[in-house]
């Protein structure tokens, strides 16, 4: 496994996992829809000119030509920020993709608030809901450099199509190289008792953190999952929070409605695990354009909001 410790952007993880990939397998694939400069892959061009191919601003025709591609033996991982990705190509994805069973791998970049000034119209809220549509896709969010690189091969290895929600800028170490993590299986980023915080993505597993050791100066032990896997999500490992803690506070960058909030709730209504639950999402509203500082307060992301939902629930 690559050291990720000199990684000083995610885009940059993103491509070296790729890349990796793509000097083992001769038919690894990249197409970009006019955002190579955005998230790197002008790195994959230099090194595989023959295997890169920008379809332009087209991304509902890049996932169609990438289901094509699949269908000839080829392994596409193609990209465009997460609006795009999700909302604009869903169709082709659904019939192209999913319905034709193809592995194709798809990166929707700067999820959530994450898009930050590009504004509501690039904040894909719903992208979770939409691609929890599609039978058999694998759908992850890693929380720091290693956990990125490492489920990106992982997700390659596992031959199914995918969706990863990353951020391109900036840049988390949290895991070492010698750290379990493995596709499907939630990380437990702190030991706790009192309460479980469920989180996705760096931003949020990051102020779920800050938000249990403040708990902890309060006399609430907070213990907390990083759920880089939304599907297939870790049930064995909600259903053991739930029994364990009693109460929970799912957290993700985007919508309840089909996210991962309504996910576990459903699936801990079925188990029938009683727990007192809580919810940390964007709502019923569009986003804005702000810088993350603010959107995160705008939205009630921050460690302080997580602290006080939790305190609700004790």
């Amino acid at each position: 496994m690559r050291d990720t410790s000199a990684f000083q952007n995610f885009k940059d993880v993103i491509m070296a996992a790729i890349m990796d990939l793509a000097e083992e397998d001769g038919n690894v694939v990249f197409l970009d829809a006019d955002l190579a400069s955005c998230i790197g892959s002008t790195a994959f061009q230099e090194r595989f000119p023959d295997r890169f191919r920008n379809v332009g601003i087209a991304e509902a025709n890049m996932a169609a030509v990438a289901g094509g591609m699949a269908s000839v033996g080829y392994v596409p991982f193609i990209h465009s920020f997460g609006c795009f990705a999700s909302r604009r190509m869903y169709d082709q994805l659904f019939i192209s993709v999913g319905y034709a069973h193809r592995c194709v791998h798809v990166i929707g970049s700067d999820p959530g608030i994450i898009a930050q000034y590009n504004g509501g119209t690039h904040m894909p809220f719903e992208d979770i809901a939409l691609m929890r549509q599609i039978p058999g896709f694998t759908i992850y969010e890693p929380s720091d450099a290693m956990s990125m690189y490492s489920l990106i091969v992982q997700a390659y290895k596992l031959g199914k199509p995918s969706y990863l929600r990353a951020p391109r800028k900036g840049i988390i170490h949290r895991y070492g190289a010698d750290e379990e993590i493995m596709l499907g299986k939630a990380i437990t980023a702190r030991e706790g008792s009192d309460i479980t915080i469920i989180a996705t993505g760096a931003y949020l597993v990051d102020q779920a953190l800050k938000a249990a050791e403040a708990l902890s100066d309060k006399g609430c032990s907070a213990r907390v999952l990083d759920l880089h896997t939304i599907m297939p999500f870790d049930t064995e490992a909600i259903e053991k929070a739930a029994r364990e803690t009693g109460r929970i506070i799912v957290c993700e960058n985007g919508r309840y409605a089909g996210g991962v909030g309504e996910m576990v709730s459903c699936h801990l209504l079925q188990s029938g695990i009683p727990v007192r639950a809580g919810f940390i999402n964007v709502g019923d509203r569009f986003g804005e354009v702000g810088s993350l500082e603010y959107l995160a307060s705008a939205f009630g992301f921050t460690a302080g909001d997580i602290e006080k939902k939790a305190l609700s629930l004790l």
